[in-house]
């Protein structure tokens, strides 16, 4: 069989289970079969594939249709502009969350201080404060995680992008394993209701971590406890930066002016035009 055929099988393979991107997603794996880049075989779609290769193909497109991300087969996933090794241990990065950082940036560069100490809570694969250290040369990173398994995946990320000594990787539940004062905590933390995570598709709810999503009845419950404790470890004119889901401004909005710790509480859409982050600075004459 040649490699055109194959693929189109597996697209029309995909397409038939619902797949969002059918092709990018026959043509990711396909490439990783080959061991090559997806570029060689579009460029020569009569090239030939082993037995071995096309046995290893199919099972592959098996388990995507199963729906199993694509992420989780490759291992891989791009972030920013790098790549990054993911597992079931840690939530799949989405492009989404790249507007976190780009805020968190826009915010570094207006500051004075050429050092900046910056906490990332719930960092997962380690993609937020990666990109951070990776662009702010001077930075101190705090990234914790509950869990170990996690921090190991983000450690490795870290050592693979030469960046190991930028960042000090903690375990334990929220602030828990942190001291000190920073002029920034970010966080993109579970936000999905008990209601909303039954609904997730099956790709996302079947295989991607429950601890890393699921945040209680509400949705909000990893906000409100971000805010009050937040406030201990800010320094005056702090920042906190929140990764929200599409509709939950306007509620995460509230809690934060609830708390009268906040000012300058603004929401930033992403690129889709839906609320994605929420940013406020701590009230200086907080105690």
């Amino acid at each position: 069989m040649r490699i055109n055929d194959i693929l189109n099988e597996a697209v029309l393979s995909f397409e038939a289970m619902g797949s969002p991107t059918p092709r990018l997603d026959a043509e990711i794996l396909l490439a990783l079969c080959l061991d090559c880049d997806r570029m060689e075989f579009l460029k020569n779609p009569g090239m030939a594939i082993s037995p071995a290769q096309l046995a290893g193909f199919q099972e592959l497109v098996a388990r995507r249709k199963r729906w199993e991300p694509v992420a989780y087969i490759t291992g891989r996933k791009e972030f920013w502009d790098f790549s990054l090794e993911v597992s079931r241990d840690v939530l799949i990065p989405r492009p989404d969350t790249e507007i976190i950082v780009e805020e968190a940036l826009a915010i570094c560069r207006k500051t004075d201080s050429p050092e900046l100490r910056i906490a990332d809570i719930g960092t997962g694969s380690g993609a937020i404060a990666l990109a951070l250290a990776k662009e702010l040369a001077s930075s101190l990173i705090v990234a914790t995680d509950i869990s170990a398994a996690a921090l190991a995946q983000a450690k490795r990320n870290a050592r693979a992008l030469n960046l190991e000594s930028r960042i000090d990787f903690r375990q334990g539940d929220l602030f828990e394993p942190v001291d000190g004062l920073f002029d920034m905590i970010i966080s993109n933390p579970p936000y999905i209701s008990v209601k909303d995570y039954e609904n997730l598709p099956d790709g996302v709810k079947a295989y991607e971590p429950s601890m890393a999503l699921l945040a209680g009845e509400t949705g909000l419950e990893f906000y409100e406890k971000l805010m009050h404790q937040a406030i201990d470890y800010l320094q005056k004119n702090g920042w906190i930066l929140l990764e929200i889901g599409a509709t939950q401004d306007t509620d995460v909005c509230a809690l934060m002016h609830q708390t009268g710790l906040y000012e300058s509480i603004a929401v930033r859409a992403d690129y889709a035009g839906l609320p994605r982050v929420i940013k406020a600075r701590r009230k200086h004459w907080i105690k």
